[in-house]
């Protein structure tokens, strides 16, 4: 089993930056592939990037690409994702999640992951 807990979220202006965490726990972390989704009000979860276990192969939604970077550091058990150019659509609150099964690739599908965070609200003011 793997516990995630974010952190970082915030209230920053448009066209800033923010950095949120998820720090994981749990014999196979390294082994998981990890993803991070938000979910704006009134709106379904969506996909934002994902990140497969070794840290060499990302995806990105359409609408993060080119601003949101993801990455992992397995020594400290801690996923990140650097958010900048931020706009006020960004607003929703962001979950880390960690994949079901271990190694295999980078994966878009919430149905593929399987412990998932509380979320941590990040907020975009024009």
């Amino acid at each position: 089993q793997v516990l995630v807990v974010e952190s970082g979220g915030g209230l920053v202006q448009v066209g800033g930056s923010l950095r949120l965490s998820c720090a994981a726990s749990g014999r196979t972390f390294n082994k998981n592939g990890m993803g991070w989704f938000r979910q704006a009000p009134g709106k379904a979860r969506e996909f934002v990037a994902a990140i497969d276990w070794s840290g060499r192969n990302t995806v990105y939604a359409d609408s993060v690409k080119g601003r949101f970077t993801i990455s992992r550091d397995n020594a400290k058990n801690t996923v990140y994702l650097q958010m900048s150019s931020l706009k006020p659509e960004d607003t929703a609150v962001y979950y880390c999640a960690a994949k079901g099964t271990i190694y295999g690739g980078v994966s878009r599908s919430q149905g593929d992951y399987l412990y998932w965070g509380q979320g941590t609200q990040v907020t975009v003011s024009s």
